[in-house]
């Protein structure tokens, strides 16, 4: 059995190993892991819950000795489950919560029926501690340029379209599970401060800071899920490129884009009594009754004018001009496409 030291997140890019395995609880599992990992764990939910009780209650040495009966339980059931057909040339690299007994015990066992084991020290705070260092206490050395606009102006398809031209990206709504407005969750629940904050480092150090990386302009919280302080004050300085179109071509684009969202009328008259504390009643009555006609363009029309567009205005009132304006006359694929070209040429 080996010990793995990690000294920055980048270590996990030169990893040799075959699985990542984590034998924390499936909750603890949820919260967070290391990218790539599985879960494999030693104790269930309960299982560690009970541990705990009666360690706190009852003594250590009873709590050891129930978990580790546990812990050699659920190690057997994922010998003749999961790793039943992993060879001897199988290398798995194993942590826990600090890399104590859980993952020891179970590295130990690995150890012994001859895999080439390798056994995260310090565990998951370790990475936890990589990430925080990368995210909240350096500054990051990647050279970004914001794509921004009017909400409707397809800002989020055309970073995807720059994506299939070869230029490198940080798509970081589709990393928050969140198309970033009052009606931007989807169908898949965002992910926790910490997996989200996981899932930016592990986008970050995939880049090359030397060459630019387009990013949606964003606001500091998305859904749930805030910008962590680094990656923000880089965007807060980045230069931006602002994208235009007609209202009627944004209407037909968010019809498009939101087309899941008005399959559920009650969510939307949820979301927009979200609205009533900016807008009268009268007004907040007219979209409401536009949804349940299935009225979505003018719906959208009347978002984007009377709610969105002020904000973005005035949002827009106290930064840097942009460095670059594009005008489109439609917002379908060809368009975008064309217009990544542009972009690609310009600035890459």
């Amino acid at each position: 059995m080996l010990p793995f030291t990690l000294t920055s997140l980048a270590d996990l890019q030169n990893l040799t190993v075959d699985t990542i395995i984590d034998v924390r609880a499936p909750a603890e599992y949820a919260a967070d892991h290391l990218p790539g990992a599985i879960n494999l764990p030693v104790l269930s939910d309960a299982q560690r819950a009970e541990v705990g009780t009666i360690y706190a209650k009852v003594s250590p040495f009873n709590a050891r000795k129930i978990g580790g009966a546990l812990v050699a339980q659920n190690t057997a059931a994922h010998l003749q489950g999961p790793l039943a057909g992993k060879d001897g040339a199988w290398q798995p690299l194993v942590y826990c919560w600090r890399g104590g007994q859980r993952s020891g015990a179970f590295a130990t066992i690995l150890d012994q029926v001859g895999w080439r084991v390798q056994l995260l020290k310090g565990g998951y705070q370790s990475y936890r501690r990589e990430v925080v260092r990368t995210l909240y206490k350096t500054p990051l050395p990647h050279r970004l340029i914001l794509i921004g606009g009017s909400t409707g102006t397809a800002k989020t398809a055309l970073l995807h379209q720059l994506a299939g031209k070869g230029a490198q990206i940080l798509d970081i709504e589709g990393i928050a599970a969140h198309r970033g407005s009052l009606f931007g969750q989807i169908s898949t629940a965002q992910p926790t401060q910490k997996m989200f904050e996981t899932r930016i480092a592990a986008a970050l150090i995939k880049l090359n800071p030397d060459k630019i990386t387009f990013v949606e302009a964003e606001s500091s919280k998305i859904g749930e899920c805030l910008i962590p302080p680094s990656l923000w004050a880089l965007m807060t300085e980045a230069p931006r490129i602002e994208i235009t179109a007609a209202l009627d071509a944004r209407s037909s684009f968010l019809c498009q884009a939101y087309a899941d969202l008005t399959q559920d009328k009650a969510l939307i008259s949820n979301l927009l009594n979200k609205l009533r504390p900016y807008h009268t009643g009268e007004r907040i009555a007219q979209w409401h009754a536009q949804a349940q006609t299935d009225d979505w363009k003018t719906l959208a029309a009347g978002l984007m004018t009377d709610h969105y567009d002020p904000r973005y205005a005035k949002s827009a009132a106290v930064k840097d001009d942009p460095v670059y304006r594009i005008k489109l006359c439609d917002l379908n694929q060809s368009t975008l496409a064309r217009t990544a070209d542009t972009l690609h040429a310009q600035f890459t």
